[in-house]
């Protein structure tokens, strides 16, 4: 898996067939990258912890997870995965586009679940640990297309299909949620467009201002709002940023350092050294040397 196209603020990768939208894709933090940032996409994807202990952030809120966990994230949701203080954690992504349940011509299955559950009209929890009542029977769902997807056998689609239905079934008899929570709609979608500028800007100057004026606020507004939201201010959550798309570019490339530092925005190759070290405790040549196999 090429980490570099892993995962973006939007998504825009294809997952999987694109007649067949479902994927896996096996991860671990810290040691396949430092940890995935917020992002969103028009795919359904379910976490599944399967060593370890992480931290999940939907809708901007953070939740500790760790073995055993699964977390169902929704189309449109902004989500992250880092890692828990030292510790490591291993996961399974499984990625597909909500197309796959729908049929194309309006059926109850549409109208009464996925469609509700998808523009949130309806709700399921979003974790499920394994001391839930129902947890056992939502994790046999997943396992059960892992295990098909080692072979894809003749007509695998078929089966996927059928386990997807199943687990679903499970959350709406089961664990549906009596009242969908309520959501801040309007500042997600300012959020989105900042994180949206981020992706596409990143690797030129950004400043404050240009931010305030792509959401239409002032400058002292836009820092308040962006540090109420994301719990940190907006130039180290840009570092930050860069300095993960810095680090991928380690690993994945030749290029020096200078020209790294440069391709990811930075224009004072000490203060990025300087930075780079500070956020992962060693110099960005160390960083290539440990972790380039």
């Amino acid at each position: 898996m090429n980490i570099l196209e892993y995962e973006n603020y939007h998504e825009k990768i294809l997952h999987g067939n694109p007649l067949f939208p479902y994927i896996t894709y096996l991860c671990s933090i810290p040691l396949d990258f430092s940890y995935v940032p917020v992002h969103w996409h028009d795919e359904i994807e379910i976490v599944y912890i399967k060593k370890g202990r992480g931290i999940i952030t939907v809708e901007l809120k953070q939740y500790q997870v760790s073995a055993g966990m699964i977390a169902l994230i929704l189309p449109g949701q902004l989500h992250s995965i880092e890692q828990f203080e030292n510790e490591s954690m291993e996961y399974e992504n499984i990625i597909f586009h909500p197309n796959i349940l729908l049929s194309k011509k309006t059926d109850s299955c549409n109208t009464e679940y996925i469609e509700p559950l998808l523009h949130g009209n309806v709700a399921v929890p979003m974790f499920y640990r394994p001391e839930d009542p129902y947890y056992k029977e939502i994790s046999a769902c997943i396992d059960a297309n892992d295990e098909i997807c080692k072979t894809n056998p003749q007509g695998y689609q078929l089966f996927i299909k059928s386990q997807l239905y199943l687990f679903f079934f499970t959350l709406f008899n089961k664990c549906c949620l009596k009242e969908a929570p309520k959501k801040d709609y309007k500042s997600l979608e300012k959020m989105k467009t900042i994180l949206k500028y981020i992706e596409n800007n990143y690797m030129e100057k950004i400043t404050v201002e240009d931010m305030a004026n792509e959401v239409h606020l002032s400058q002292s507004h836009f820092m308040k709002y962006f540090k109420n939201t994301m719990g940190t201010s907006f130039i180290d959550y840009l570092n930050e940023y860069r300095l993960t798309m810095a680090s991928r570019l380690l690993l994945s490339s030749e290029s020096s350092i200078l020209d790294i530092a440069a391709e990811v925005g930075f224009d004072n190759l000490s203060y990025f050294n300087r930075i780079f070290k500070k956020r992962f405790e060693m110099t960005p040549s160390a960083y290539r040397k440990k972790y380039t196999l």
